[in-house]
């Protein structure tokens, strides 16, 4: 195997040189040798910045063709890329720039005159000055400005920069939701291992054609959707954004979907949505957030198709999927990758039996190499026989399948009662008038915590049959004893409900006046 991932992906374009790579709907459209050529005519540019092996490139625009070349660019000339959140504000920027240390930071310009004013503000801070600054550069989508202009103006490198499996392509920051983010190092091997499994086992035919509409600063959509289907050699439908009537127009140009599971809720709720508009599509997939099997089913009922719901993580890549071909269990995320090992254990590291719930542990070569930086983060998560511990809370059946019941943060622990959220949270799903619902623990002066549930649907559902839906199935000490409801959930950019905002919203429900 190659030691620079761009390899691989070259590769597979130097095979398809005249098809298309990329298809915008405005009209836009870029040929495999086209982009080779453009991630070339990057990695001479960022060369031209003094960009050396293993430097970061810190990178925060909004997606766009050039900004994923700009990608390839980076992997293509041994750099290091850092993609950032596009809600990301100034004050946040500022931290990653500081603990990336990039030797060249990429904004879009909207952004760098933001940034140049902040720091403008802050001139006066005692640190400032003491770290030196990376070079400021600018991308858009227009490609007589920034540099896209400049990289134009260079000739490709000729030579894809040797770097081992073992070296950094990428640091990519989790989401932060319970302190600073985390820069997870994901190295060439864990890329391309990653992408060729996916494309073996969601068997990628030559025909295919993925319809992407998710940001590129996650790994959902710079990973896991176009690494295979560049290795496949197949055109991608490239939108902006998310949007379901522009993806509704788009599904019969396509044949693969992947999105979170907002996408197929709002595609649901398009007029006449169903299966007329699916027939093309052989595979839709769904991930980074959990798709209740209650959303599963309706999907299924409306279009005929099935939803194949994978589990992941920024440092991990994908670690399990349901099947291609065999069954799809609704909220379960299937079976660990070929090439990954997991288990299911309790705090203290020992493995727990099959149906019981325990922490998923995971080691693979898709496995990221620690936490830039923070040696005690990587010690305390990653165990010594090469196991990470993802937080998660899962069971496991005797064949292998897997099924998420929670963050383990998010577990309650009421009058010294171990509660999951999930499990509270699928039966309130199933009655009538709750469109969705996320539970959340708060303080209790007398349970330690107590349950809240948050819930989002046309109108609010009486107390009484919520009550008389839980009684029928979950145990008296699980039952929330507060019901509020809200317009919508707080989610992230990439779908995840934001619990620990709810938990700060409602934290003193169970407080005395």
């Amino acid at each position: 195997m190659p030691g620079n991932f761009y390899e691989s992906l070259q590769t597979a374009m130097q095979a398809n040189p005249d098809k298309l790579c990329f298809l915008c709907p405005a009209g836009e459209s870029y040929t495999f040798a086209e982009i080779d050529r453009l991630a070339g005519q990057f990695a001479s540019t960022l060369q031209a910045d003094g960009v050396e092996p293993g430097d970061r490139v810190v990178v925060q625009v909004e997606k766009s063709v050039a900004a994923y070349a700009l990608y390839l660019g980076a992997l293509r000339c041994g750099a290091v890329f850092v993609p950032l959140n596009t809600a990301y504000t100034t004050a946040e920027l500022s931290y990653f720039i500081e603990d990336a240390a990039p030797r060249v930071l990429i904004l879009d310009p909207e952004r760098t005159i933001a940034l140049n004013a902040h720091q403008h503000d802050n001139a006066a801070n005692p640190n400032a000055g003491q770290k030196p600054e990376p070079l400021h550069r600018t991308l858009s989508d227009d490609p007589q400005e920034g540099l896209w202009k400049t990289a134009r103006e260079h000739q490709p490198i000729a030579e894809v920069v040797d770097r081992s499996e073992e070296d950094l392509a990428a640091i990519v920051y989790t989401s932060g939701t319970t302190g600073r983010s985390k820069g997870a190092m994901i190295s060439h091997r864990a890329l391309e291992t990653n992408a060729k499994t996916l494309q073996r086992i969601w068997g990628y035919e030559p025909n295919d054609v993925l319809l992407h509409a998710l940001p590129i600063f996650h790994i959902h959509g710079l990973f896991i959707a176009m690494h295979p289907t560049l290795l496949n050699g197949s055109t991608t439908l490239f939108l902006k954004a998310f949007n379901a009537t522009v993806v509704r127009q788009h599904l019969a140009q396509a044949t693969i979907l992947m999105g979170v599971p907002t996408f197929y809720l709002r595609l649901l709720a398009e007029p006449g949505f169903g299966a007329h508009d699916c027939d093309s599509i052989r595979l839709f997939v769904s991930g980074s957030a959990p798709l209740t099997a209650q959303a599963s089913q309706a999907w299924t009922d409306a279009t005929g198709s099935r939803i194949l719901e994978r589990y992941g993580m920024t440092e991990a890549g994908i670690i399990s999927s349901n099947p291609l071909a065999g069954e799809r269990i609704p909220g379960t995320v299937g079976f660990a990758l070929p090439d990954v090992d997991v288990r299911v254990c309790d705090d203290n590291g020992a493995e727990v039996r099959a149906g019981e719930v325990g922490t998923l542990e995971v080691r693979g070569p898709n496995l990221f190499s620690g936490y830039w930086r923070k040696p005690e983060k990587t010690t305390e998560e990653l165990r010594e026989d090469g196991f990470f511990v993802t937080g998660d809370l899962c069971t496991q059946q005797d064949d292998g399948r897997i099924t998420i019941v929670g963050r383990a943060k998010d577990l309650i622990i009421s009058g010294g009662y171990n509660i999951y959220p999930k499990e509270i949270e699928s039966v309130l799903d199933e009655v009538d008038g709750v469109t969705e619902s996320a539970v959340v623990g708060v303080p209790h002066p007398d349970l330690g915590e107590g349950v809240v549930a948050v819930l989002v649907g046309p109108t609010p559902v009486p107390d009484a049959v919520l009550k008389s839906a839980l009684e029928e199935k979950l145990a008296r000490f699980k039952h929330p004893r507060r019901f509020v409801w809200i317009d919508a959930l707080p989610r992230n950019a990439m779908g995840k409900v934001q619990k620990n905002h709810l938990g700060a919203r409602y934290e003193q429900v169970y407080q005395a006046p």
